[in-house]
């Protein structure tokens, strides 16, 4: 039993019914967190753009602004170190989420076009920075919450049980956007959406302080400039930063404009864009246990490398449906629901691996902003190339849209990128070179051992944790 009261507030209590508490409340938090997104994240910011007549590459530019906002990570890291992660998280996690109120409020502020327009972008902007604040605190005050042994099924956990709240979520935006868009203009969905939206950020945020910071008082390292710098010494590290931005360009090209190709190519409703999101969700539920558990025994480097190969595929898949036909996108549900469940667990643990507790918010921060940078560049980039190519032109006897050229590129760099994930080295795992290895680490191996076998990885903590 602690003899004093943690600075966090809570009061004595054993450690494991601290843990406990504090773990069961942050999966009923990101449960919430899943409503602000569905009220604000990349479907319903298309929305916002077109309802206000923002052309492609205002839209790119837009749907990756979290990306752009990445270069405040080292900033963010810094603040973190300073203040603590449990303050940090609070204050900014808060304060992106209640800036959407702005938009709730655009109906009666008697703006013309252009001034909505900007401060569409404006709001967006900030709520971004300020997230990747927020998420920066998060993440290392994550890597001190839950022990590394059980990381893996913790959050395949959680991210089944958040994911079911999203759908549901996002199934009541799509109905509220169909029913109470207008003709013309931002019409009353998008406004309530943001004031929900904002509301979440409040009751989240009371959740979050629900929960403690393991770090005991005295810990927090000294602020040295070099600790900036250890993530770009390590060559761990840099296998990881290389992957990252090969990766998040060649998803950056394409990523923020599947919603748009939904609704302006594909005629598809809010709620058929809802339904979609809800099977891909509804396969994550199902899949992200599993994937989890792989972590556990086998380490993420192979999860990763697996489903970065699978992924490469998705884009191309969207070459098929048209207006009358939208049947093709069973296959994107099953391919994108499995794959992309493991590969988002694969790289929140991997960079939780690699960094050594001392400077971790710095190796964050480096992951995030090489990350988050390339996927900028990239949207950027994919909007002026859809702006240039012809909106509709005919090849090999059949129509195509500009948007299907953004497609092809990216399917391309994501199989060249995912190849990167073999030089990735995880520390405490067999990491997996090629293909045959990945596919022979995630058969059933017989329970009676052979000259050469090699045993499941135990499971690991984290260097220096």
């Amino acid at each position: 039993v602690y003899k004093r009261q943690p600075p966090d507030g809570h009061r004595s209590l054993p450690l494991h019914r601290r843990l406990r508490a504090s773990l069961r409340v942050s999966v009923v938090e990101g449960m919430f967190s899943e409503v602000f997104t569905a009220c604000a994240g990349p479907t319903v910011l298309t929305a916002w753009a077109i309802a206000l007549k923002l052309g492609p590459f205002l839209v790119g530019v837009m749907t990756a602004l979290p990306f752009f906002s990445q270069f405040v990570q080292f900033p963010a890291a810094w603040l973190t170190l300073c203040f603590g992660h449990r303050r940090v998280a609070l204050t900014a996690v808060c304060l992106s989420r209640i800036a959407l109120l702005p938009l709730a409020l655009m109906p009666w502020l008697g703006l013309p076009l252009e001034a909505r327009q900007h401060l569409l972008l404006a709001v967006a902007g900030a709520s971004a920075v300020l997230a990747v604040v927020g998420n920066n605190a998060w993440v290392a005050w994550m890597g001190e919450l839950v022990p590394g042994a059980i990381r893996g099924r913790f959050f395949g956990k959680r991210t089944a049980l958040i994911t079911l709240m999203g759908t549901g979520a996002s199934l009541t935006a799509g109905l509220l956007m169909d029913r109470l868009k207008g003709l013309d203009g931002v019409g009353l969905a998008l406004p309530l959406l943001a004031l929900v939206a904002s509301v979440m950020g409040v009751v989240t945020t009371l959740m979050m302080a629900a929960q403690h910071d393991p770090a005991p008082p005295g810990t927090t390292p000294k602020l040295e400039l070099k600790a900036a710098l250890l993530p770009w010494k390590d060559d761990g590290a840099r296998r990881v930063l290389l992957y990252q931005v090969a990766w998040n360009a060649a998803v950056g090209v394409s990523a923020p404009f599947f919603a748009l190709h939904s609704l302006q190519n594909l005629k598809m409703t809010f709620v058929i864009m809802a339904l979609h999101a809800a099977a891909v969700a509804g396969v994550r539920v199902l899949t992200a246990p599993l994937w989890g558990r792989a972590i556990d025994r086998l380490g993420a480097q192979p999860v990763l490398m697996l489903c970065s190969l699978g992924i490469s595929a998705i884009p191309m898949l969207w070459l098929l449906p048209t207006a009358g036909t939208l049947w093709p996108l069973l296959f994107d549900v099953l391919l994108a629901g499995s794959l992309w469940s493991g590969h988002g667990l694969a790289i929140f643990a991997l960079p939780l691996t690699v960094a050594p507790r001392r400077g971790r918010p710095f190796y964050l921060a480096a992951f995030a902003t090489a990350g988050g940078l390339a996927y900028a560049a990239a949207a950027a980039l994919g909007g002026a190339l859809a702006a240039q190519v012809p909106q509709q032109f005919m090849l090999g006897g059949h129509l195509w849209v500009n948007l299907h050229v953004l497609f092809v590129v990216s399917s391309v760099a994501r199989l060249g990128a995912a190849f990167l994930a073999a030089r990735v080295n995880e520390p405490g795992a067999a990491t997996t070179r090629t293909v045959a290895q990945v596919v022979e680490r995630f058969l059933p191996r017989p329970r009676a051992a052979t000259a050469g076998s090699r045993a499941p990885s135990p499971p690991r903590a984290p260097t220096g944790a």
